[in-house]
C-alpha cells in the first residue's frame, strides 16, 4: 500500500484497498500510506486513502502528517491542503519545531496556501521552537523575493503582530 501510495499508482492503491488493505498501515519510520501520498503530492490517491478512512493527521516519527506536508513540501499547490483541511485536519498542529502549518508555508513562500489557512481559525502569531512567526520566517528566509513579499503581504493584511518581539532579538 505504502509503496503505492508514494508512487501515486492510484489504480493499485483502489485495488489494494478493494482487498481489504489497512488504510493506517506504517512502514518502518512511522509514516502511513497517505504521508507518502502527500510527499509526493498524489492528490488523487491521498483523496482514495481518505475516502477509505485515512487520518489526515496521523504523523510519522518525524511528527509529519499529510496536512503539514501539504502545507510546505509538495510547492504552491493548494489541493493537498484543501483536501486535508476539509476531512478534519488540525489547523494548529505542529511539527517537530512547533511549526504550524502556516509557518511551514511562510517559509517556503507558499501565497496560495497561506491564503487558504487564513481562512481557517489557524493561529497568526504562534511562535516556533527557533522564536519565529510565520511573519519572520517570510522575512528571514524570503530574502526580499516574490512570492515572500506576496506571503508578507498577505499576513499583514490578515493582522499578524507586525510589532511581535522574538526570543531571539
Amino acid at each position: 500500500m505504502l509503496e503505492a501510495a508514494r508512487a501515486g499508482d492510484g489504480t493499485q492503491v483502489r485495488a489494494l484497498l478493494g482487498r481489504g488493505a489497512e488504510v493506517e498501515s506504517r512502514d518502518s519510520t512511522g509514516a502511513t500510506a497517505l504521508v507518502a501520498a502527500a510527499y509526493g503530492n498524489h492528490v488523487d490517491v491521498a483523496r482514495l486513502l481518505v475516502e477509505a478512512g485515512a487520518d489526515v493527521n496521523a504523523k510519522d516519527e518525524s511528527e509529519q502528517s499529510a496536512y503539514l506536508i501539504a502545507t510546505s513540501e509538495v510547492g504552491d499547490d493548494a489541493r493537498l491542503p484543501e483536501l486535508a483541511l476539509a476531512n478534519g485536519a488540525e489547523v494548529d498542529a505542529t511539527d517537530s519545531y512547533n511549526g504550524t502549518g502556516l509557518i511551514r508555508a511562510a517559509e517556503r513562500g507558499h501565497a496560495a496556501i497561506i491564503g487558504r489557512l487564513l481562512e481557517t481559525s489557524i493561529e497568526l502569531d504562534h511562535v516556533n521552537r527557533l522564536g519565529w512567526t510565520a511573519l519572520l520566517e517570510a522575512i528571514i528566509l524570503g530574502e526580499g523575493g516574490k512570492r515572500h513579499t506576496e506571503v508578507v503581504r498577505r499576513l499583514v493584511a490578515a493582522g499578524v503582530d507586525v510589532a511581535s518581539p522574538t526570543a531571539g532579538a
